[in-house]
């Protein structure tokens, strides 16, 4: 049942529920909105309905339209945005501060409200929270790479880890985690329509959300490698389920370096469709 409800002292049978129904089960011929006979499982949990009604009579998935947040006119400049998007840097130096707990569950909740292929929202997001935590997860991914690499199993393309690893190991100079604080691991069931495409967005509308209060971010692949190809248990160990597909992998914390202007694109590489 999707519990679908209508306060009818609020409706104003106004029908734009019905009209904005990307699957068109609400019937907009009945005296106030309803789900057409047989048609419940046909929806896809958008909530658009409860979203776009503009006097608040419509519920749906227990979901109350009173604890959503009410939509105001430009809610951000898009000068304000596309500054941000053109000054946005890769960080690489990072300084000790660990960020507050709550602070990081405050972005990952935003960052949650992110598109997901037929609304599944099931992105799972796996964060170190403390210095310490990271300093573990680092020291377990170091030793993987020179577990893999002395029985042989490192493929060549990824033989520079080899590099990484030795270079952590004699100088403790830390190339793959960069002394970030922090880290954050994106996953996804296997199942679901998009889990690849559903984490590399989570992790972009996070990336921007961090970047707006000042916190730096880093993508970072060598780490993926390592949990996908060389240790897929330590993925496991860490609390990623069996039955995810792992998305990717960002570092973030206070950036200790500060850029004076943006870099200067290569230019847009653009197509116009003509059929």
């Amino acid at each position: 049942m999707i519990d679908f409800k209508i306060d009818k002292a609020k409706c104003t049978q106004c029908g734009l529920c019905a009209a904005d129904c990307p699957v068109l089960i609400i019937n907009p011929k009945s005296e106030f909105p309803e789900i057409k006979d047989g048609k419940e499982a046909q929806c896809i949990k958008c909530q658009h309905c409860l979203a776009i009604c503009p006097t608040a009579a419509l519920s749906i998935w227990g979901k109350k339209p009173e604890d959503s947040i009410t939509v105001k006119k430009n809610i951000v400049e898009p000068e304000a945005l596309t500054q941000l998007i053109k000054t946005r840097r890769s960080i690489r130096k990072f300084k000790a501060d660990e960020l507050e707990p709550a602070f990081i569950h405050e972005l990952l909740e935003t960052a949650a409200y992110a598109p997901t292929g037929h609304n599944k929202n099931s992105v799972l997001f796996s964060v170190t929270e403390t210095k310490s935590e990271l300093s573990k997860f680092r020291n377990a991914i170091y030793h993987a790479i020179k577990e893999a690499n002395a029985a042989g199993k490192i493929p060549e393309r990824m033989a520079f880890l080899n590099d990484l690893q030795r270079l952590w190991e004699s100088k403790q100079i830390d190339v793959l985690f960069r002394d970030a604080p922090h880290v954050l691991i994106t996953s996804a069931p296997k199942n679901v329509a998009s889990p690849d495409a559903d984490c590399h967005i989570a992790l972009s509308y996070f990336e921007l959300l961090a970047n707006s209060y000042e916190i730096g971010t880093l993508w970072n692949g060598f780490i993926k490698m390592v949990l996908k190809v060389l240790a897929p248990e330590l993925a496991s160990q860490i609390g990623i389920p069996e039955n995810h597909e792992l998305g990717y992998i960002l570092l973030f914390g206070k950036p200790a370096v500060k850029y004076a202007r943006s870099v200067q694109s290569e230019g847009l590489h653009f197509n116009k469709i003509n059929l």
